[in-house]
């Protein structure tokens, strides 16, 4: 359950990025350049201090698009199928 809806937002190390790094272009991308915005966005998550908070919050509205936590929609998706397979 959120406690303090978006709090976590102001302590957030991507604050203040461009967004366009962590969600896909309107237009198509190669792999390639997927792999290396995601992997950079991904670096940001790493060492962010909230990336438990903001996983737990992608995951609990179901977020679609975008780097989350350190996962992108793909991942988050496993990590769902995952927790309703040990729930079920």
């Amino acid at each position: 359950m959120i406690t303090e809806p978006m709090g976590w937002q102001f302590r957030a190390l991507c604050r203040g990025e461009d967004s366009a790094l962590f969600f896909p272009p309107h237009t198509l991308e190669t792999r390639e350049d997927k792999h290396d915005r995601e992997g950079r966005a991904k670096a940001i998550c790493a060492a962010c201090p909230v990336r438990v908070e903001c996983l737990d919050y992608a995951l609990e509205i179901r977020e679609p698009y975008g780097i989350w936590g350190g996962l992108n929609e793909l991942e988050r998706r496993l990590v769902l199928r995952q927790r309703e397979r040990r729930a079920g």
